[in-house]
């Protein structure tokens, strides 16, 4: 198969997909709600509490993990689903490390938050 040329058009074309993906995202995955709220939270926070550049550049970067990893599980296990709609003991354990990944990044941003919010918090008292 020949591959593409470049074009403007298919450049647009792949960042409508994209957008398509994230909206697909949180419409249908309880989850990315729940992790877009805690980011909308933490966004509110940081303005409040005034945190300063290196902390935003964290606070960025632990929500994006988050998001890449709920991103990734969430289409692992609709690629499981997709090749066995039946009980499959090998899709299930990829499912599995997929969720384990997420927890592992929403456990790192948690104590990210804590480490730049605490301190913050306690001066306020």
């Amino acid at each position: 198969m020949k591959p593409k040329s470049f074009s403007a058009t298919s450049r647009v074309e792949s960042f409508r997909f994209a957008f398509k993906g994230l909206a697909s995202l949180m419409k249908y995955e309880y989850n990315a709600r729940i992790h877009i709220i805690a980011a909308i939270i933490a966004v509110i926070a940081g303005i409040v509490l005034r945190i300063d550049l290196i902390e935003w550049c964290f606070l960025v970067l632990v929500t994006g993990l988050v998001f890449l990893t709920e991103l990734f599980n969430t289409s692992l296990e609709a690629l499981g689903d997709a090749v066995d709609s039946e009980w499959n003991e090998r899709i299930k354990k990829a499912k599995d490390y997929s969720a384990g990944a997420v927890l592992i990044s929403a456990l790192i941003s948690v104590i990210i938050g804590g480490i730049i919010f605490l301190p913050k918090i306690i001066e306020l008292f």
